[in-house]
């Protein structure tokens, strides 16, 4: 930790500083904290959850204000929202977007960070939080979905609710513990919308911590190499700021074009049809940011000794999040950035590809090819994780890392300079 060098200015400063030193935090954190020189856009999806985060917040806070959680009012008070409320559509639709587009920026940043080695000691505990962070997101983003109380809601809780019956002894306890029965009913709605307002701050609690921790062991950057000396660093304002700033606005501007001109292009038609127990959909789908993993349960059509295949499915798909969190450990490689691990970048990228293909096949019925294709991606997946990353940082020979950050930086801009005096000189002779 630095030593801090806030000093305040008024007498109204230096007596709030000696009672409670919150200006002193924020300067320290936001002003005057040392970042990296060398970080990129990647490094701004950490600000940019923290924005979604909050908007999330309060769009959800005053759209409880109008929400009923009542199996028969509940579809009507969502479209009373969206015809009667002042701006109630705009507040719907900033809210059910936004929940794509946070899901979206914590998946560039958990990209990010696998990418760059974030994980490696001594940041464990920090990757760590941000895993309990995303499972925050995943329990809040599914529990929300079943709020609008449309078919797709409905028949999605049946569904994966359905999937906890599967573990031995307490598979059937724990499904009736989220029902508060013995099927999706009025006090399953009372329990999600509880839980739905109340996780989203749980999850800003984390963020604190997750904030807390970086700030206590620094941030990383794209050559994995740790700060050691000054000229490594620079003020965290304006420079990196500025940079947030700039990647928030250009954000902003793709979620704002899916507010006001798609709406309900990430959402499904099925779910303006009101809940109906008797007439179950074509084709039952989560949302997208669920679809990878629902295609990993599906994959699992085969029984593995004792196991069947409802069990496998459940275990493959939880065993996919409870990888995440061994990542520190999983990683054998000395070498922190994938910049200069030629070997893993290839397979970082499969892997990123195989996700994006894991999402899609989710979204497919599981049937023919799809059901095989699923498999394959599956196998990749776990094959990253738990053969790739230990073998991998055995034997591969990563290319040499730079001595600290300010030489990566200077040998990055040494063409553009070493260009300079020519062209400074072709200027002069043009001029004689």
């Amino acid at each position: 930790m630095q030593h801090s060098v806030y000093t305040p200015k008024t007498a109204l400063g230096r007596w709030v500083d000696a009672r409670m030193p919150l200006p002193r935090l924020v300067y320290d954190s936001f002003v005057a904290y040392p970042v990296p020189r060398n970080l990129n856009y990647a490094y701004t999806f950490g600000g940019i959850l923290s924005l979604m985060l909050v908007a999330q917040i309060l769009t959800g806070v005053v759209l409880a204000m109008h929400y009923t959680a009542d199996t028969g009012l509940a579809f009507n008070s969502v479209e009373k929202i969206m015809r009667d409320v002042n701006s109630g559509w705009l507040l719907r639709y900033l809210h059910s977007n936004g929940a794509s587009f946070f899901f979206l920026a914590v998946y560039i940043h958990i990209f990010r960070g696998l990418y760059y080695g974030s994980y490696k000691a001594p940041r464990e505990l920090l990757w760590i939080l941000g895993c309990i962070i995303y499972l925050l997101m995943m329990a809040t983003g599914f529990m929300g979905y079943v709020l609008p109380w449309g078919q797709m809601s409905f028949w999605g809780a049946t569904v994966i609710t359905g999937f906890f019956t599967a573990i031995p002894l307490v598979g059937e306890w724990i499904q009736q513990l989220l029902l508060g029965g013995f099927a999706v009913d009025q006090p399953t709605l009372n329990r999600f919308f509880s839980l739905h307002y109340l996780l989203p701050f749980m999850i800003a609690g984390v963020v604190v911590l997750h904030v807390w921790a970086l700030h206590v062991t620094g941030q990383t950057n794209p050559t994995g190499v740790e700060v050691k000396s000054k000229t490594d660093t620079v003020p965290f304002s304006p420079h990196a700021t500025v940079k947030d700033g700039l990647a928030m606005v250009v954000f902003l501007a793709v979620y704002a074009y899916f507010v006001f001109y798609i709406p309900n292009y990430l959402g499904h038609p099925d779910n303006y049809t009101v809940a109906d127990p008797l007439k179950t959909p074509a084709h039952i789908v989560p949302e997208w940011y669920f679809l990878p993993f629902y295609a990993i349960l599906r994959a699992i059509t085969f029984n593995i000794g004792p196991i069947n295949s409802k069990l496998g499915g459940v275990l493959a798909m939880f065993g996919a999040i409870a990888l995440l969190f061994l990542v520190p450990w999983l990683d054998t490689s000395k070498v922190r950035s994938a910049v200069y691990r030629p070997w893993f970048k290839l397979f970082f990228w499969l892997f990123a590809a195989n996700a994006i293909l894991l999402g899609w096949l989710g979204s497919r019925p599981a049937e023919g090819g799809y059901v095989i294709m699923a498999q394959l991606g599956t196998l990749y997946y776990y094959v990253f994780f738990l053969v790739i990353m230990p073998l991998l940082g055995l034997i591969e020979t990563p290319r040499k890392t730079p001595n600290s950050i300010t030489e990566a930086v200077l040998a990055k801009n040494k063409g553009s300079a070493a260009a300079l005096p020519a062209e400074v000189a072709a200027s002069a002779e043009h001029k004689g």
